[in-house]
């Protein structure tokens, strides 16, 4: 498919932290179905700005209060040990704001962080992946295993939570074809990810995520993404829709420990699409994405914008030719 998607360092970002649906694990901008010949990494800095206008209640209908900002800077890097085995470390940094006018509905604690409409910063989770390519041509396979550990203690409570301070275990594999049969500038990934999510209050919250993606070279340098992604969440808490009212009594948001975790133990299921452009130059990428929900449930409702810069790098000289 030529330099541009060859690296997944210039994958569409379309989900970061866990807080929130817009956003994907740092190490899932990683997650390609080609690989990198050994010795080839790249740093990556993304900027990612997500606007929460609202919620998706259980039944879809949106419930437009509690809007938040939040802004995010990951840092990624990548390196091949093999022509296989590839390996990813990665950690965001988060500002997140409520930005409503108003407070939040009477039967949700209206936080500090949220009521001062201030900026909350710190550092997240830390990301770690490393994957293993199986075939590797037209027709590409590969499995990875990931993990997301918390930095530190960060608040996950309120809408301007840094995130869901929860540890996770993730497998996934990425299937990729050219379609050179159509056009040598045209191809497709898949992707599917289990997540292991560390439970709380003894509530099941494991996910999973699947992506479509399909990419086409515009020029040798340019190339222009379309991404489908799905969530589904194994457990979680719902918040409910009759008469609009999410909490008690009509939704799983009903004791006061229930209630105080809730930020973190939402059903997100969500439905979303993005598009996006990867220009590459002698050294280093630019990419740029947008992603907007189309569809959830138990979620937020808003989109998110990515900006980001990757540096190629190798290390050693070349290999002799065998």
């Amino acid at each position: 498919m030529g330099r541009v998607a060859g690296f997944g360092r210039v994958a569409l970002i379309v989900a970061s932290f866990p807080l929130t649906v817009l956003a994907v694990s740092p190490t899932s901008a990683l997650a390609q179905a080609w690989v990198p010949p050994a010795g080839v990494g790249s740093v990556t800095v993304a900027v990612q700005d997500l606007d929460y206008s609202g919620h998706r209640l259980t039944d879809g209908t949106f419930y437009p209060v509690g809007g938040s900002a939040h802004n995010l800077i990951d840092i990624e890097a990548d390196y091949a040990i093999t022509d296989r085995l590839s390996v990813t470390a990665a950690i965001p940094f988060v500002f997140a704001k409520y930005v409503d006018p108003n407070p939040l509905p009477p039967f949700v604690p209206f936080l500090p962080v949220d009521e001062c409409r201030c900026w909350q910063s710190g550092w997240q989770d830390f990301g770690f992946a490393a994957r293993y390519n199986i075939v590797n041509g037209a027709f590409a396979l590969t499995p990875s295993l990931s993990v997301g550990v918390p930095s530190h203690e960060y608040n996950f409570r309120g809408e301007a939570a840094l995130g869901q301070q929860l540890r996770e275990l993730r497998i996934a594999v990425d299937a990729g074809q050219r379609l050179d049969i159509i056009s040598p500038r045209l191809s497709v990934q898949g992707r599917y990810s289990y997540a292991f999510v560390e439970r709380v209050l003894d509530l099941p919250n494991n996910r999973s995520n699947a992506s479509l993606e399909s990419e086409f070279l515009i020029t040798r340098r340019l190339a222009a993404r379309v991404l489908l992604s799905w969530q589904r969440v194994h457990g979680g808490l719902r918040l409910g829709s009759p008469s609009g009212i999410p909490f008690p009594p009509h939704g799983e948001v009903n004791t006061p420990e229930r209630l105080s975790e809730h930020d973190r133990l939402l059903r997100d299921n969500n439905f979303r699409l993005g598009a996006g452009v990867v220009y590459s130059m002698l050294r280093m990428d630019v990419f740029a994405s947008y992603v907007e929900l189309l569809r959830g449930t138990d979620t937020h409702g808003g989109r998110g914008i990515t900006l980001g810069v990757s540096w190629p790098f190798e290390l050693g000289g070349p290999r002799p030719s065998p």
